[in-house]
């Protein structure tokens, strides 16, 4: 083949990450299919073995059957390494392992881990992802450490040291997963619900998990000063202090009003972390109020941080979104927080993001609920967790029929590797420019 034809089939950075999802839900799914991964002994279907494995890749959390009565240790394993590996990215792990095997990555491969960890300096990517492989490892190993007395004490010492490990990798990598099925199926961290060590643990690993790898290499070379760090350090610190406060004050007051005070606190705690995007719970959000479901399929839409392992839409998004209704407002020309000004792409962005996750979640919200015959706010729950990455659900996922599973495989799917990168990936056109087209005037509102 020619130079040119071997250019001509030379994958974008979008279409590597996209295709290296596939490869890893599938072979995912053909090893969790095997009879060697289900305590009956027997082969699990494609389409549970498929959503499974989708859910793990992408860090949901949405499960058809309890991790740990169903699936043997080499199904949780499996799991637990496609937790793994779609935390960290696919990229990540595949550049990782081409270091330690001592292959040279060019431009190219250079050039699509930045874009699949939203870097900002090519020429130091190496150095970024040793960042953000060390750092995975050094918060994951502190968190089971931490939760080790605990299940230890519980369970014993290899099955405790088990769900510790299991526990803290799935809590820093947003996913979800829990092994907890002895407290009673799909129980998630209820038993623990007023547990300090478990449950300040876990929002530890949920919000350094999901604040991002840029924030944290800020606070590695500045430390405490703030004014040091970089515009979206700042922005997102700042977003995620606001994020858990005003829903722990609206939980603490609406939702748990009738709990005792230490039970009252770890529980609005938790519920304002996890919905971003984690997917444990430790109550029934069967018990939720309309208003306290709303709430939480709005924060699973929000998410973490551009850069770390949690989905969503992104906290840069909304805030850039609501700076720019702001602006607007007071009749500015642009968007600006800290004294910078947001440029036109990033606004750009945040809108094509917001409008793609929201119409992907009512679209699949409105099928599930025609599908299932459940109400549309139910379904929109569970629409919202898949596209968000979330993994909380109203207890309707393991009921579905098989479409309706297939629905929530594509929406976790589209919101791990993100709609963006889908459309990326499918329009291969260059831009066509600055074309300047005659001015109109549209009435907005």
């Amino acid at each position: 083949m020619s130079d040119s034809g071997k250019r001509h089939f030379r994958l974008s950075g979008a279409q590597t990450i996209l295709l290296g999802f596939v490869v890893l839900i599938l072979a995912g799914a053909i090893l969790l299919m095997l009879p060697i991964s289900s305590r009956s002994g027997e082969w699990t279907s494609v389409t549970d073995a498929l959503f499974t494995a989708t859910s793990a890749s992408c860090v949901t959390g949405l499960v058809l059957y309890d991790t740990w009565t169903h699936w043997t240790w080499f199904g949780q394993l499996v799991i637990l390494s496609l937790i793994q590996i779609g935390g960290m990215g696919v990229v990540t792990m595949t550049t990782v392992l081409s270091k330690i095997v001592g292959k040279r990555l060019g431009l190219q491969a250079r050039t699509t881990m930045q874009e699949a960890v939203s870097a900002p300096n090519l020429g130091e990517i190496m150095k970024y992802t040793r960042f953000i492989f060390l750092g995975c490892l050094i918060f994951e190993a502190l968190g089971a450490a931490a939760l080790s007395p605990v299940f230890i004490s519980e369970y014993g010492v290899v099955k405790g040291i088990w769900l510790s490990v299991f526990t803290s990798i799935s809590a820093f990598c947003n996913a979800g997963f829990d092994l907890n099925g002895t407290h009673g199926e799909f129980s998630s961290m209820m038993p623990y619900m007023d547990n300090p060590v478990v449950v300040i643990t876990l929002v530890f690993l949920i919000l350094t998990g999901g604040l991002g790898f840029l924030t944290w290499m800020d606070i590695r070379k500045h430390g405490f000063k703030f004014y040091k760090y970089s515009t979206q350090s700042k922005l997102i610190i700042v977003m995620e202090l606001i994020l858990v406060l005003v829903p722990m004050v609206y939980l603490w007051f609406g939702e748990y009003s009738d709990y005792p005070a230490n039970q009252r606190f770890l529980a609005s705690l938790f519920q304002a972390v996890t919905p971003r995007t984690a997917g444990f719970n430790t109550t029934d959000y069967n018990n939720f109020s309309g208003t306290g479901v709303v709430m939480t399929i709005i924060l699973m839409l929000i998410g973490g941080a551009p850069g770390s392992t949690a989905g969503g839409m992104k906290i840069t998004t909304i805030t850039i979104l609501f700076l720019t209704m702001l602006a607007f407002f007071k009749r500015e020309k642009s968007p600006a927080i800290f004294k910078r000004r947001i440029t036109t792409e990033a606004i750009y962005g945040a809108v094509a993001v917001c409008m793609l996750d929201v119409m992907l979640a009512v679209l699949g919200s409105m099928s599930i609920a025609r599908i299932e015959h459940r109400a549309f706010l139910t379904a929109l729950f569970e629409s919202a967790s898949a596209v968000g990455t979330v993994g909380l659900s109203m207890g309707i996922t393991p009921t579905l029929h098989t479409v309706s599973k297939f629905i929530l495989i594509i929406l976790m799917y589209t919101g791990r590797v993100g709609g963006l990168t889908l459309v990326f990936a499918a329009i291969t056109r260059k831009s066509t420019g600055n074309r300047q087209y005659p001015a109109d005037n549209i009435a907005v509102g």
